[in-house]
C-alpha cells in the first residue's frame, strides 16, 4: 500500500530522532511534504503553511507531549489549521444519538474532540509564554448538539434520554436556525486550543488546565489571542472542538458542534512574559481564567489571576487588587462540564469597570433565572435548571430542546461574588425569537 507524503513527514521526523529532551532544534525542513505544506499567502505574518485535517494530522480525544509533530515552524509563521468533527470525523448530518453514545461508551479515556496537530514552534522552551492569534475562522456549513443518554452534562440523571440536533450554518446571514421562528448569531471559535502538558503520557483532552486545551470560552473568537504557557520544548500546538457557538454554561455538555474548514493561526513565542495560566488578549479587553472540579475554586483561581492582571496593570499590591475584581471586572460561568469547570473574567484594558447587569428577573430584552446560594455550585444547578424550565413553559420548547437551547446560547453571569451566598444570573437573548 502506498504511504501519502504526509505520513511519510511524520516517519521522516522520526528517522531523525527527534527528541525533545535534546538541545539540538529540529531541520527546519523535515521533509519534503513540509515543503509541500508551505504556501504563498502574503497577507500573513511569517511563512504561511497548511495543515490539513487528515487520520494523519489528528488525534482522537488525547493529548500527548511525545508526540511527534505534523508540522514544525518559526516564530512569527502563521498556519492555516483544517479541524475535523468529533471522533475522527465520524460525527456528520445523519450520525443517531444511539451511535455518539456508542463512540463513547466504546472508547473510554479519551474525549470526543478530534485535534489537529501538533504543531512544534521553534525556540519555544520551558518558562516562555506562546502567543496564538487568532486570525480568521471559516466553518463548516453544519453544526451539531446532542445530550448523550443518562452520562454527560450537567443534569445527566434528569435526562436519561438523548437526543441529537443538526443545524445549517447560514454564513451569509451568520445564524443558524434551531427552530422556525428561533435563531442562533454564528460567533466561532476554537472549544479546545492549547499546548502540550509537562507531565509525560497520554491525558483525556477534554479537562482544561495552565496549558489551555479544551477552554470551551466563547470569547476566543477571531482577532484575539490566546497567551498560554510553555511547558515543553517546542510548545506543540493543538486545535480542534471548533464551535459556531456556545453558551456560558454549556450545560448539556455540547455547543453548536462543527468543524473548520479553516482556522488561521498565528504563533509567536514571547520570552518576556511570564505566566501561570492562559489569558485571552482582545482589542480592549483582557480575560483571565480559572479552572477546578469545585465551581467556587474555579471562581476563586480566577479571581486570583484578574486580581495578578490588576495588579501589573495599576502597579498596585496583589491583596488590593483581589478587592477590585468584584466591581472592575465581569465574570461569567464559561463551562460546568468538562471536569473542570472554568470561570473567565473579563476586564478593560483602560481600567473602566466592567461589571456586567446583573438582572434577577425577565427584562424587555432577557429571559432570567436567577439563584443564589453558599455554595456556588448549587446557585449554577439551581439558576440553569429553571432556565430550562422557563424555556419549556414561556417558548413552549420540549425538555431536550430547552436543555439544548440553553447550552447553546445561555449566559450564565456571577454577581455577588463576596457575598456569603454567591448569585447566578442566567440569561438568554429575547433576540432569538424572531418575526416572519
Amino acid at each position: 500500500m502506498r504511504r501519502s507524503i504526509l505520513a511519510l513527514a511524520i516517519l521522516s521526523i522520526t528517522a531523525l530522532a527527534f527528541d525533545h529532551t535534546s538541545a539540538q532544534q529540529p531541520p527546519s525542513a523535515i521533509s519534503g511534504a513540509q515543503k509541500l505544506m508551505a504556501v504563498p499567502a502574503s497577507r500573513y505574518p511569517g511563512h504561511v503553511y497548511v495543515l490539513p485535517a487528515t487520520m494523519e494530522t489528528t488525534q482522537w480525544g488525547w493529548f500527548d507531549n511525545a508526540e511527534l509533530p505534523r508540522l514544525v515552524i518559526d516564530s512569527g509563521d502563521t498556519v492555516v489549521v483544517e479541524t475535523m468533527s468529533h471522533s475522527h470525523g465520524r460525527l456528520w448530518p445523519g450520525t443517531t444519538i444511539e451511535e455518539l453514545k456508542k463512540l463513547r461508551t466504546d472508547w473510554p479515556g479519551r474525549g470526543p474532540m478530534s485535534l489537529t496537530g501538533p504543531i512544534f514552534v521553534k525556540g519555544a522552551e520551558p518558562g516562555d509564554t506562546l502567543r496564538i492569534r487568532i486570525r480568521k475562522i471559516v466553518p463548516r456549513s453544519w453544526a451539531a448538539n446532542f445530550n448523550v443518554p443518562g452520562m454527560f452534562g450537567q443534569f445527566p440523571k434528569e435526562f436519561p434520554e438523548g437526543q441529537v440536533k443538526y443545524f445549517y450554518l447560514d454564513a451569509d446571514r451568520k445564524i443558524a436556525e434551531f427552530a422556525p421562528g428561533i435563531e442562533i448569531p454564528l460567533r466561532p471559535f476554537p472549544g479546545t486550543l492549547g499546548v502540550a502538558r509537562a507531565e509525560p503520557g497520554r491525558y483525556n483532552a477534554v479537562p482544561p488546565g495552565p496549558f489551555a486545551g479544551n477552554l470551551d470560552n466563547r470569547d476566543l473568537v477571531e482577532g484575539t489571542t490566546l497567551l498560554v504557557p510553555v511547558f515543553v520544548r517546542g510548545a506543540l500546538v493543538w486545535t480542534g472542538d471548533s464551535h459556531a457557538a456556545q453558551g456560558n454554561g454549556e450545560i448539556n455538555l455540547t455547543a453548536l458542534e462543527t468543524a473548520f474548514q479553516e482556522i488561521v493561526l498565528t504563533i509567536t513565542v514571547d520570552k518576556t512574559t511570564r505566566l501561570q495560566w492562559p489569558r485571552i488578549e482582545a482589542a480592549s479587553e483582557w480575560i483571565t481564567m480559572g479552572f477546578d472540579e469545585d465551581l467556587g475554586k474555579a471562581l476563586a483561581n480566577a479571581r486570583l489571576e484578574t486580581a495578578k492582571l490588576l495588579a501589573e496593570q495599576r502597579s498596585i499590591a496583589p491583596e488590593q487588587a483581589l478587592a477590585l475584581v468584584a466591581t472592575t471586572s465581569d465574570c461569567r460561568v464559561t463551562q460546568v462540564v468538562d471536569v473542570k469547570k472554568g470561570v473567565h473574567c473579563i476586564s478593560s484594558k483602560d481600567g473602566k469597570s466592567l461589571a456586567a447587569s446583573l438582572p434577577t428577573a425577565d427584562s424587555a430584552d432577557y429571559l432570567v433565572s436567577y439563584a443564589a446560594d453558599s455554595d456556588i455550585n448549587k446557585a449554577m444547578d439551581t439558576a440553569s435548571w429553571n432556565m430550562i424550565e422557563l424555556l419549556q413553559k414561556q417558548k413552549s420548547l420540549s425538555r431536550l430542546d430547552a436543555y439544548s437551547l440553553a447550552s447553546i446560547a445561555m449566559d450564565c453571569r456571577i454577581g455577588e461574588m463576596e457575598a456569603v451566598e454567591k448569585g447566578v444570573h442566567c440569561l438568554v437573548s429575547k433576540a432569538l425569537w424572531v418575526k416572519r
